[in-house]
């Protein structure tokens, strides 16, 4: 689709991370009844967005943290990348 992309303002470029493929009990899941994974690795993030008086507020994530965001968030950006604006993430995984 794209070679390279930079997402602009508070955007951020997602990594789709995939889903188990096996149930708890040891069920595989066919590929019709899977969901969009809801977790990410962070690839690219823009420069932030702006206050009232035009100053640059960073984004609070970073290149390469995983993240968790919303079933309907974002917009796709092929089959395994989405970009989201930096409110519709819900929370950083930490290990």
């Amino acid at each position: 689709m794209f070679d390279k992309i930079r997402p602009l303002g508070d955007r951020v470029l997602v990594k789709r991370v995939p889903t188990e493929e096996k149930t708890a009990s040891g069920l595989f899941i066919p590929d019709a009844a899977k969901e969009k994974a809801q977790m990410g690795a962070v690839m690219a993030i823009g420069s932030g967005r702006k206050d009232r008086d035009g100053r640059v507020i960073p984004l609070d994530v970073q290149v390469n943290d995983i993240i968790f965001f919303g079933k309907y968030a974002g917009t796709d950006a092929g089959d395994e990348f989405l970009i989201i604006k930096e409110d519709e993430i819900l929370g950083v995984v930490q290990k």
